[in-house]
């Protein structure tokens, strides 16, 4: 290498050290797998240009440098560009720092030209400046060093977007066309990624910035207004008027009066956890009566002791209906309600308390008692004058205080006689309800006064926009000291709807908060993005019921929406916008639901907007350098909030008041009062009672310093933070609290925290500290030894100052966790705490960030191994139980030393991460722990001695593991034939005959399977030679609302004819109770009388739940359902199995056996006692224990057949399919990441159709005795080749091993966190599937008898057999493809034509066809 090159090179390296790459935002979501499409648009003349080329060209960089400048936010800007006197001479990369918003432009383009001529003649070798980052980063392959490009082209043929730079690609090319008068420009950019409107806007702004520069060259260049004509429809006029005093009452005064209209209406709804299987019996019911009786008892109180308007009473708060109690009371005694979570550290709830000096205490009974620093605080600090120390209420509606120290009775005793009577105090808009609070950065927190104007103002409107009424259920999710709580309250009072309100463990365990929300028929819910994340984390439940999900207080991610309309196909979700200080969220972007439009999400970006603004709200965003302007279309600004509903201001800081309430300065505020003064109704409002506690118009801005850009179509999209504000799991805080408290450290000198983001696009936080070396106390958290062993094992590294400081001081670090602990929420610990000599300063003087050096991962891993090494004591002194849990918490979170008193979550560790370790758990010690185990007990010791209780508890040792199984299912089955069953079942039952009029029971009909019987039931060839009813049980409200549920499930499927109507009866009721649960048992008995036959198929499917969760509704009700062939008439009892029943060890190798002797399979006569023990689901269990006892009923009489079916394929014809069904996960799930395993099991997958036949004919043909009937495939396909059929149908997917396959999927949803179908099985595909797809072969002659008898109805022999191969699963991947399941496949043409209703496409689009099993019937 010559010495010109290095000197080349050198100055690159130096040139290009830690850039920028600026990327203009773009309006599509980024595609890094889609190939760019490209797009042109040919934009100005600039007829002002000099005569010099090389000065015009120079002239259009600059300015294109300002654009990016404003458009991204960024002040260090990339560009690639060339000479336009030579562009074949080679492309070079153009790096401007802009120092300062107020430059001139003058100035600007001097800085331009001067460093264009600097590095023109500094030859760029891309090659090699490429080769030395790899090699000094460790990078697999060249990163980009550019997405934007300001080029000259010699033709114009030769402007294209590609470029020849290996690992750059253009996003966005400005082409300067010279000529002998004037330059032009052409746009040419990648239109996957913006819209043609964007470019346009662009090309204008780029023409407005050259006309006023041709005028006033020296100008700012953050002042020019970019604002141009055809934007200013996109953009809020802000001096429109919003109107002022349109006060439509309190929203305590609104509920008052609901209460009066439908005193007996439910109001809320306390539930039971739904893991109490007492259905709704202990829900704890209360009306709007008595909730307004309720709170007018403890309102009288607080007046009667001396709470005046205005006073501010603290709520020790739970989350329970007494919470709302307490709230109505408060503000009916016109005082301002704050509310503490007992979760809180008691040093942080004396800050609450100092801020708010509050007249008033409440404390809820279930929140227990004060700690008593925080009484003594009290006791020390306050003069409250009134104290309710136990509030709750009773379930007959009587609310109590608690009784007093000195009293002997309740405190609302004397009270009760007011619960009738109103408080009558007057309130007005500008009353103050609510005191809530966030961040401060002095590290006290900042209390915001609420007013009353803003409490209800917008429910109207929002009634109106998303169809919101007195039939919805709202639920309690919100933190209850987090003001978002006030929406779940308020918004159900307001409508005159219900309130539900679950228990914390149904919200802290993972899959079960959607389990209560379709149990107790949610509708309407408002989440953060953290708790909408602990909604759908490891749910299985699907939430039909549930039409609206708002979302604020975090940004909202695409993955977050798919999770959740994954699970509420209806769910329309809505993204909005607020803060405290605007008191409610005040703009909205709302994302069509999947059932209306399955695409909608598609081309979103992964941040979902903010939106615009509500019903007289502005979202304004406007020019952080020129405050007269806003921001024009895609410009980074800050956003400011206009609203007659702001809050009123922090208590107690009228300097920062002055900063973030500030007044509307686009407009005089005196226009405003004139304009109220002169409107028609001006003297009607001003004699309101209320109209004293208004302060007239104030057209008020609310300065939130988030930044945010318009976008083309209007709407608002966040762009981070102007100060150091952010946001962690829903929740703001400022960095400067966090220093402040940090600072408070006697052995921390300097700190400065900063946030970064994962590769879950989740906030993390590091905190960088210097110490007191002078200080004593720091030799004692001085640890040298891992040092020492890192300095002579890996000398390079012992400078390294992130690794140096934390194995230094490890010991610190966890003190000072510890410490912060005591004053900060959870979330606000930082991830990282870095010891360093010195903080890094630029020439300015400031903190240097971008030279704070961060813990990557391989610094951590160093960290991570020298650590361990030096920390055997810790090491010794756990158990072998606990190393081995340990090692657990080491494979999902790898870069921690793990000791004993750790937390999970405290250490890195989410949900995800959590679900992962609770697989490896159950895998290396042979236990059934519940995922939720970790979220209760997340210390490693604590935890240690749950799983120790379990495994000590079920005593898992090899000798006696299957006498446990056998008392969980097969004893339980034996002693129900024992007790339960009926004695005789010995009737004389004939066969059916042709012109026989007969009565058909059938459960589970609005199931996949059931709506396949019903169809085969009602068959036009059956009914030509029988009269047949079916009695069809059905779960709703209603016959009618029963009715309309099948229907909607046969059109779903295709199969539904109008004709059906007539032949079937509606029956409701529960079949686990004796006589359905109907009060009238001889209603029961005239109904069951007249049945002719039973076919049982209903079920509850769920393989995650354990024999005892699924006894009552899978082995009770089947119980019930015989002892019925008692009644009336004599019976055929049917009973709808599963091949669940066999998967044991015992039949896979009785089944290799039987095959090798030249038999079919395990025989349909097998008494099944080879899986009495061992089977792995309750599922399984369920379905052996109840077929166990069907057969013992055939032993003592009874008429019937059990059908045994393995998996359940879609429609021979149409391809219809229960989208849930595991397979059918799979083939998605694999399309999804690009791969499939290598399995060479056989899989039992049997069309739908012919498995409802068989049901039928082993009904109807049924003789002596009860019989098994197999269902197998004929032929059975092979597993690899099952997924691998997307291959032959065009798609792009790999055949790889099954452990390969494992690695690819765990990296797309654990380390990648993308969306997969099997997202809610991966504790069964990651475990073992070879194993557990693993499949015994199956005799069939029974089955085959009976098809071939049933022929004589149906007229069509059947008896062959049916089974699924290659062109089969041609015509299910055909359907998946037309109901928007799975994405068209790359290579057009080869999927089959399948038939299908519109109305059947529609109602698979929003969902209808993913109920039931995600693995076998």
């Amino acid at each position: 290498m010559s010495s010109s090159s290095t000197s080349s090179l050198d100055f690159w390296i130096r040139e290009l050290e830690n850039p920028t790459l600026s990327i203009l935002p773009t309006d599509y979501l980024i595609r890094q797998d889609k190939q760019p499409k490209e797009a042109s648009y040919s934009t100005f003349n600039d007829s002002s240009s000099s005569n010099q080329i090389l000065d015009s060209f120079l002239l259009g960089l600059a300015v294109f440098s300002v654009l990016i400048y404003r458009l991204t936010g960024d002040d260090d800007i990339i560009i690639l560009t060339n000479n336009p006197t030579n562009p074949a001479s080679g492309n070079f990369i153009l790096r401007i720092n802009i120092s300062s918003p107020d430059l001139s432009f003058a100035k600007f383009y001097k800085l331009v030209k001067s460093k264009y001529y600097e590095i023109i003649n500094k030859p760029l070798d891309f090659e090699e400046y490429l080769g030395h980052l790899i090699k000094e980063n460790d990078l697999p392959a060249p990163s980009g060093l550019f997405k934007l490009s300001f080029l000259s082209a010699p033709t114009i043929e030769s402007e294209k977007l590609s470029s020849e730079i290996n690992g750059s690609q253009n996003d966005l090319v400005v082409y300067f066309n010279p000529s002998s008068k004037t330059a032009s420009f052409n746009i040419v950019y990648n239109s996957l990624l913006y819209k043609k409107e964007r470019i346009i806007i662009l090309s204008e702004q780029f023409q407005a910035f050259f006309k006023s520069i041709s005028y006033h060259f020296d100008s700012i260049i953050t002042h020019t207004n970019l604002i141009t004509k055809s934007q200013k429809s996109l953009i809020p006029n802000p001096t429109n008027d919003l109107t002022w005093n349109n006060f439509i009452g309190c929203i305590h005064n609104i509920f008052e009066r609901n209460a009066s209209i439908f005193p007996h209406r439910k109001c809320v709804i306390e539930t039971q956890s739904v893991a109490n299987h007492n259905s709704h019996k202990n829900d704890r019911i209360f009306t709007y009566q008595q909730i307004d009786q309720a709170s007018n008892v403890a309102a009288h109180y607080l007046i009667k002791n001396g709470i005046k308007r205005g006073d501010i009473i603290m709520i020790y708060s739970s989350r329970s209906v007494d919470l709302m109690i307490s709230v109505l009371a408060i503000l009916k005694a016109g005082g301002t309600f704050c509310v503490i979570d007992p979760a809180y550290p008691p040093e942080r709830q004396t800050i609450y308390l100092d801020v708010a000096k509050p007249k008033g205490l409440i404390v809820l009974k279930k929140a227990g008692t004060l700690d008593q620093y925080v009484k003594n605080f009290i006791n020390e600090n306050l003069q409250l004058i009134s104290m309710i120390p136990a509030l709750e209420i009773a379930d007959n509606g009587t609310l109590l205080g608690g009784v007093p120290a000195d009293s002997s009775k309740d405190l609302f005793v004397d009270y009760q006689l007011y619960k009738s009577l109103s408080t009558n105090v007057v309130l007005g808009p500008d009353s103050n309800p609510t005191l809530a609070f966030t961040s401060g950065s002095e590290g006290i927190p900042k209390g915001v006064l609420g007013r009353h104007m803003s409490l209800a103002y917008y429910f109207p409107w929002m009634a109106n926009q998303f169809n919101l009424s007195e039939n919805d259920k709202f639920t309690m999710l919100s933190g209850i000291a987090h003001d978002p709580i006030q929406r779940d309250m308020f918004t159900p009072l307001f409508l005159g709807a219900q309130l539900l309100v679950p228990t914390e463990d149904d919200i802290g365990t993972p899959g079960r908060l959607a389990k209560w929300m379709q149990k107790y028929k949610a509708t309407v819910t408002h989440l953060t993005p953290a708790m909408g994340q602990v909604l759908t984390s490891q749910a299985l439940t699907e939430i039909p019921t549930l039409h609206h999900a708002f979302f604020v207080g975090d940004i909202l991610t695409k993955r977050d929406c798919l999770r959740l309309q994954n699970l509420a196909h209806n769910c329309n979700i809505v993204n909005m916008y607020g803060t405290t200080e605007t008191q409610r969220a005040v703009s909205f972007f709302e994302i069509t639901s999947r059932s209306k439009d399955p695409n909608f999400l598609k081309n979103l970006k992964d941040i979902m907007p903010a939106g615009k603004g509500m019903y007289d709200v502005q979202v304004l965003v406007v020019n952080r350098n020129n405050t007269s302007q806003l921001a024009a279309v895609g410009e980074v600004g800050e956003i400011y909030v206009r609203a007659s509903g702001l809050a009123e201001c922090y208590k107690g800081l009228p300097e920062v008041n002055r900063e973030k309430f500030v007044q509307n300065w686009f407009v005089d505020n005196n226009h405003w009062i004139e304009y109220e003064k002169a409107a028609i109704n001006y003297d009607k409002i001003s004699n309101q009672p209320w109209y004293q506690f208004y302060l007239g118009p104030r057209d008020r801005l609310y300065r939130s310093g988030d930044l945010g850009r318009y976008m083309v179509d209007g709407n608002v999209e966040c762009c981070g933070r102007a100060d150091d504000q952010i946001k962690i799991r829903g929740f703001r805080i400022e960095l400067g609290e966090i220093d402040t408290n940090l600072s408070q450290h006697k052995l921390i000198r300097e700190n400065k925290t900063i946030v970064k983001r994962n590769s879950d696009n989740e906030n993390y936080l590091i905190s960088y500290i210097v110490l007191h070396h002078d200080s004593k106390d720091l030799a004692s958290f001085e640890n040298q030894e891992a040092y020492s062993l890192l300095a002579a094992e890996e000398p390079n590294k012992k400078d390294d100052l992130v690794i140096k400081g934390v194995l230094v001081y490890n010991e610190l670090i966890k003190d000072i966790k510890s410490f912060l602990k005591k004053k900060l929420a959870v979330y606000a610990i930082p991830t990282y705490i870095i010891p360093l000599d010195k903080l890094p300063l630029n020439p300015n003087g400031k903190i240097d960030k971008p030279k704070l050096p961060l813990p990557d991962s391989k610094r951590l891993l160093t960290i991570t191994k020298y650590l361990s090494v030096a920390n055997v004591d810790n090491d010794e002194e756990m158990t072998d139980l606990e190393k081995t849990i340990r090692d657990c918490w080491a494979e999902v979170l790898p870069d921690n030393v793990i000791q004993l008193d750790d937390s999970f979550f405290d250490i890195g560790g989410h949900s995800i991460l959590a679900t992962r370790m609770i697989f490896q758990v159950r895998k290396k010690l042979n236990i059934d722990l519940p995922l939720g185990t970790i979220f209760k007990h997340p210390v490693l010791k604590t935890f240690s001695n749950q799983v120790k209780q379990m495994l000590n508890d079920s005593s898992l040792n090899e000798g006696d593991e299957s006498d446990n199984e056998v008392l969980s299912y097969s004893d339980d089955a034996n002693n129900i034939v024992k007790t339960l069953l009926e004695k005789d079942f010995s009737r004389k039952i004939g066969p059916l005959k042709k012109g026989d009029s007969i009565n058909v029971f059938v459960t589970g009909v609005t199931g996949f399977v059931g709506s396949y019987i019903l169809s085969d039931l009602l068959n036009e060839n059956r009914l030509g030679h029988n009269k047949i009813t079916v009695f069809a049980h059905v779960r709703a409200e209603t016959e009618v609302k029963g009715l309309e549920r099948i229907k909607k499930a046969c059109k779903t499927y295709g199969v539904w004819k109008d004709s059906f109507e007539n032949s079937i009866k509606i029956v409701l009721g529960d079949l686990s109770q004796p006589h359905f649960g109907y009060k009238s048992k001889e209603k029961f008995i005239n109904l069951v009388s007249d049945f002719d036959y039973i076919i049982h198929n209903g079920a509850l499917v769920h393989w995650g739940y354990s024999y005892s969760k699924l006894r009552d509704s899978n082995v009770i009700s089947t119980v019930r359902l015989l002892n019925i062939c008692k009644i009336g008439k004599p019976k055929v009892f049917s009973f709808v199995s599963s091949t669940s029943t066999i998967d044991t060890n015992h039949y896979f190798d009785l089944s290799d056996k039987l095959i090798q002797e030249g038999k079919n399979g395990i025989l349909e006569s097998d008494s099944l006692s080879g899986s009495a023990t061992g089977l792995g689901t309750g599922y399984g269990q369920s379905k052996w224990a109840a077929e166990y006892i069907v057969r013992q009923a055939g032993e003592r009489g009874l008429t019937g057949s059990i059908i045994r079916p393995g998996y359940i394929g879609g429609d021979i014809e149409s391809g219809c399919s229960n989208t849930d069904d595991f397979l059918l996960r799979m083939l998605k799930g694999c399309l999804q990441i690009g791969y499939f395993p290598q399995i060479s099991n056989s899989v039992n997958y049997v069309p739908v159709n012919h498995v409802a036949r068989i049901v039928v004919a082993a009904t109807f043909n049924a003789d002596k005795g009860v019989k098994v009937c197999h269902v197998t495939g004929h032929p059975r396909i092979i597993f690899e080749e099952m997924i691998g059929s997307l291959s032959h149908y065009g798609y792009e997917v790999q055949s790889v091993s099954y452990d390969s396959w494992t690695k690819h999927l765990e990296k797309s949803v654990i380390d990648e966190n993308k969306d997969n179908a099997l997202y809610p099985l991966l504790h069964f595909v990651l475990d073992d599937l070879p194993t557990d797809t693993k499949a015994p072969e199956l005799d069939d002659l029974n089955t085959l008898k009976y098809l071939k008898h049933d022929s004589q109805f149906t007229g069509v022999d059947v008896s062959a057999g049916k089974g699924v191969d290659l062109k089969q699963m041609g015509i299910y991947i055909s359907y998946l493809n037309t109901i928007g399941f799975v994405d068209s496949p790359a290579e057009k043409g080869k999927l089959p034509d399948i038939k299908l209703s519109g109305e059947t496409i529609n109602l698979a689009k929003s969902g209808a066809g993913s109920r039931g099993s995600a693995g076998k019937e």
